[in-house]
């Protein structure tokens, strides 16, 4: 909400100064450089192998789910009570254990991937901050509703972060 309102003074203030000098402004989309920029992709990558092995654990367990619950059904007819008892509970037992680590696996993926785009949030806005200053711009704006290719600075702060 603050957001929103500090772009619409901003761009209501917008035409007062442009009378008074010419105005330098760029506006970046953040979700591309995200999503698009070398660092991201290797951030990307990175946790995916980090998290690789989990992913193959639950799989493994998800699979022996559904096998038994196969198992289940198929000879459910033939099995006796204490047997079908059993394989019930056991089969409870996995769906919950499948469950938990489902959610961990949930959790602990969010928490490293929030880690790593904080600390990638911090390194886009050092780099955009030092462009802005070198290149002498008056005001940079991340996100808008409409930007002409005119000041879209995307690509520039994306080849930025390639650099480094």
């Amino acid at each position: 909400m603050k957001r929103l309102i500090a772009c619409t003074v901003i761009a209501m203030s917008l035409p007062v100064l442009a009378g008074a000098a010419e105005l330098k402004i760029g506006v970046v989309n953040t979700e591309r450089v995200f999503r698009d920029s070398a660092p991201a992709v290797r951030a990307s990558k990175k946790l995916e192998k980090e998290f690789a092995v989990r992913e193959q654990e639950i799989q493994k367990l998800a699979k022996q789910f559904r096998d038994l619950q196969a198992l289940l059904e198929r000879e459910t007819v033939t099995m006796s009570d204490a047997d079908r008892r059993n394989k019930e509970r056991d089969l409870a037992n996995l769906n919950r254990d499948l469950q938990r680590a489902q959610r961990e696996f949930r959790e602990d993926l969010n928490t490293r991937q929030n880690e790593e785009r904080t600390a990638f949030q911090d390194r886009v806005n050092k780099a955009i901050h030092e462009m802005a200053e070198r290149e002498k711009f008056d005001l940079i704006l991340q996100e808008a509703v409409y930007v002409s290719p005119r000041i879209d600075i995307t690509e520039k702060v994306l080849r930025l972060l390639a650099d480094k």
